[in-house]
């Protein structure tokens, strides 16, 4: 199904993203059912596969295929600017992490569970925008691939997100109503990264890079300190070599 229309790579990157999106509701029902916690090290473990899926995404349909379509300089120039464009929301957008604490512009009168909120959507909407961005093209095949990818890693990433509301002493209705709606930031991403490339065709390389950009930027500054934070590094690295593995013969499958 090489050349896609506009409209159909408006659809199939909206809707692919969605679906990958709710995946995250999928890790989150555990949460409405288990009676224990899930330990850090588990925690730890499942961040560590979703990082290893997200870095061979990254890797082999994003900045890859920018190579080999656009050179090294507009691969280069896009993976800085999408890592760059995400450190700027990271600065400048008032959020909380689970570990971390407050990061951004003090805004006192935001409920800390959307300061929670925003913090997983600034993770999710590169997500999302790579999905979108992968249909670039017509390139159906690498599409599916992402969003297998970004779908795959949501499922333990949503058991995390849960739980880590748990933790931070929500109800666990409201832990996976918040999981849940945090996932549907990734459809918003998945709009906006094909709307680029259908508005913006011959820029596909670039914006290729800049979606490999800005996941390889949430993959090392939010979800590898996470996982090696707890004293369980051996365990979330050997987590992300099997979730890379995985991915790749994922990859190698799918086309």
């Amino acid at each position: 199904m090489d050349g896609l229309t506009a409209t159909q790579i408006w659809a199939f990157g909206t809707f692919a993203s969605l679906i990958a999106g709710l995946a995250t509701t999928l890790g989150a029902i555990p949460v409405l059912f288990l009676k224990k916690e899930l330990t850090e090290k588990n925690l730890d473990m499942f961040l560590g596969f979703a990082a290893g899926v997200m870095l061979a995404a990254t890797v082999f349909s994003l900045i890859i295929p920018s190579l080999d379509t656009g050179g090294i300089l507009i691969t280069i120039l896009g993976i800085f600017l999408g890592a760059l464009a995400i450190e700027l929301m990271d600065t400048f957008s008032p959020h909380e992490h689970f570990l971390k604490g407050h990061e951004g512009p003090e805004l006192a009168r935001l409920k800390k569970i959307w300061l929670f909120v925003i913090a997983i959507a600034l993770h999710n909407f590169p997500e999302g925008m790579a999905v979108g961005v992968s249909f670039g093209g017509g390139m159906i095949a690498n599409g599916i691939t992402v969003a297998v990818a970004i779908g795959l890693q949501n499922i333990p990433e949503g058991a995390a997100t849960a739980f880590s509301f748990i933790k931070a002493n929500y109800s666990r209705k409201q832990s996976f109503f918040w999981s849940f709606l945090t996932g549907l930031v990734e459809p918003i991403g998945g709009l906006l990264g094909a709307s680029l490339v259908v508005l913006m065709a011959p820029a596909l390389p670039f914006f290729l890079s800049f979606a490999g950009g800005a996941m390889l930027y949430v993959i090392s500054d939010e979800i590898i300190p996470e996982t090696h934070s707890h004293g369980y590094e051996r365990t979330a690295t050997f987590s992300l070599i099997f979730g890379f593995l995985l991915m790749l013969v994922l990859d190698v499958a799918l086309g």
